[in-house]
């Protein structure tokens, strides 16, 4: 793997963003690209492409269609990793809420309330900064450590001092221990800012498999031993500093950087700070939103029900975190690289492509939530968690909202109009708060999950129209892209939720049998949703069966060829791919 020290890689590496690119375009329209040449990055200067010919010795030339498939196997094992790391989170989620209370789970969602927000001004936007450079990476990539350390020392040490007040806030006093204790994340957090960006530019595989699930099944192991030997709630305050630790460890592996490697600067931080800044104000609005949603659930009704928000908000998020994991990482470099090739088609093409694919899971996802929501949640972690059910049904809109603002948020900043993304965090604030304040007064705790879901769809709209008009796409052409999965999900939803409410009610039946009525509903639901979606848009279906195909592994022929990629062989590294 290459070292990000600003030197020339030490071997040739394949375009290989230009293969995610490949399946974001319509297959239709867009010809398929096969690694015909080679990259090469000049120190403070953007990479160049050199073509190889026949007799090149790289051997690249005849093995392009190989190497192709092999980068798209790769891609699929990124996606089992995440898939792994997910089904970890989960299972520690349903182990953790048998063994603690739903007030538990409160008090630790309200003593790290003011961590996760301010995790925002520890990244300070330069994260992204790093990831859109171009030249000067190496100054760059020191300039982004040093300011990301005084910034995580900064937040640490004003996250300490106001733990006290968040202990009043909530009236518990330890909940203002938590906070304290809680307040070294930052730092820590503040150590994954430059290796992050550099995997994150190089689209490196290798993150997705290792980190992912290492973060993971340290959390899960270390809190729910913990749990079960009865340290209650300081077991995920325990546990989540050895995810971080191990998040840490492993990128910091993984991406081979060390300081020193480069020389700071205050101009360099300057422009960082000048493009990050929108960003940060993006990013804080959400978090915003957040804490004040926690202060409100944890002061205004309870901590038990806070522990209900915490756990219901968690498992609503399971699509979002595919949506943003698999396809945000993703997109926003592979978007400013198209943006520097000044070409508006291809823009074009891509975000539709990359928007409808992402509207097609997450519509799918949002249906079944609200269909099965709440048996699923009290079949799988209990019936003292209903209410949690009830909240993720509320919240079902919160995947379909964030697939279309994910995509419009890394298309505006691929493109370079982050001050865009002012207009989102001023409509969040507003719009959310506003939801909030008049809906958990007549509704309570779900009226808290219908705001959540009322504003990301309000923000979402407003992004997309945003990005819809950075890059001068027809609003025909995005309704044709978003709209056929709607009516689809509608459909198999109706017939979804009269399955299970009027004539399953899975929820109250033995737990085997219960996960057995569970997985009909769900047959019933993609049955009927991939037949409405095959007669609406035909070319959608075709779209995802070309991609399995391409996805798909072909030994016979590698073999037959003499051009297999051995087992341990991975894509090269500069400006590659995760």
């Amino acid at each position: 793997m290459h070292r990000h020290d600003g030197n020339n890689p030490d071997r040739a590496s394949i375009r290989a963003y230009d293969l995610i690119l490949r399946h974001i375009h319509d297959a239709e329209t867009v010809e398929i690209y096969l690694p015909t040449a080679l990259t090469r990055v000049e120190p403070g200067a953007p990479p160049t492409i050199e073509s190889v010919g026949p007799g090149s010795e790289s051997g690249v030339s005849d093995g392009g269609s190989t190497l192709t498939k092999q980068v798209g196997r790769v891609a699929v094992a990124s996606a089992a990793a995440l898939a792994f790391g997910e089904l970890v989170s989960f299972g520690q989620t349903i182990a953790l809420a048998r063994l603690l209370s739903p007030t538990e789970v409160g008090i630790f969602a309200a003593g790290t309330v003011l961590t996760m927000l301010l995790t925002t001004f520890v990244e300070g936007g330069l994260r992204s900064g790093l990831v859109q450079r171009e030249t000067e990476v190496a100054d760059t990539a020191e300039t982004v450590f040093r300011a990301s350390l005084v910034n995580g020392l900064a937040m640490t040490l004003g996250a300490l001092a106001a733990a006290p007040l968040i202990g009043m806030i909530f009236h518990n006093r330890t909940i203002g221990l938590i906070a304290a204790t809680t307040s070294g994340f930052l730092l820590i957090f503040a150590l994954t800012n430059v290796p992050e960006a550099l995997l994150q530019r190089d689209f490196s595989v290798k993150r997705r498999i290792v980190v992912g699930p290492a973060v993971s099944v340290s959390f899960a192991v270390v809190s729910v031993a913990l749990a079960a030997c009865g340290f209650g709630v300081w077991s995920m305050v325990i546990g989540s500093y050895a995810s971080y630790v191990v998040w840490v460890i492993t990128v910091w592996w993984l991406a081979r950087w060390r300081p020193g490697r480069g020389r700071a600067s205050i101009r360099l931080w300057r422009e960082l700070a000048r493009y990050g800044s929108p960003v940060v104000v993006n990013m804080l609005g959400a978090r915003v939103q957040s804490t004040v949603e926690a202060a409100v659930v944890g002061r205004g009704l309870s901590s038990a029900a806070l522990g209900h928000y915490r756990y219901g908000q968690r498992i609503a998020q399971i699509p979002v975190r595919f949506i943003v994991e698999v396809g945000a990482f993703s997109l926003f470099p592979a978007f400013a690289r198209i943006a520097e090739e000044r070409d508006p088609a291809r823009m074009e093409a891509a975000y539709l492509r990359a928007i409808r694919l992402t509207t097609v899971g997450a519509a799918a996802l949002s249906g079944l939530i609200i269909a099965l929501g709440e048996p699923a949640v009290v079949v799988v972690f209990g019936e003292r968690w209903r209410e949690a059910g009830a909240l993720v049904v509320a919240m079902a809109g919160l995947g379909l909202g964030k697939a279309w603002m994910s995509v419009s948020e890394e298309a505006i900043k691929g493109v370079g109009r982050t001050k865009l993304l002012n207009w989102q965090t001023a409509t969040e604030i507003v719009v959310g708060l506003g939801l909030l304040l008049v809906l958990v007064k007549h509704f309570g705790l779900v009226g808290v999950g219908l705001a959540t879901s009322g504003t990301m769809l309000v923000v979402a709209v407003l992004v997309t129209t945003l990005a819809r008009s950075a890059m001068g796409i027809s609003l025909p052409a995005l309704l044709r892209a978003v709209g056929p999965p709607l009516p689809a999900a509608v459909l198999a939803l109706a017939a979804t939720w009269y399955l299970e409410h009027q004539v399953l009610h899975s929820d109250s039946r033995p737990i085997l049998l219960a996960i057995g009525l569970l997985t009909l509903d769900t047959i019933v639901f993609m049955l009927i949703y991939l037949l409405v979606l095959g007669v609406l848009a035909p070319e959608v279906i075709r779209g995802f069966a070309r991609l399995t195909g391409r996805l798909t592994p072909r030994r016979r022929r590698n073999d037959a060829s003499g051009t297999a990629i051995p087992r341990n062989a991975e894509p090269g590294p500069s400006r590659e791919t995760n």
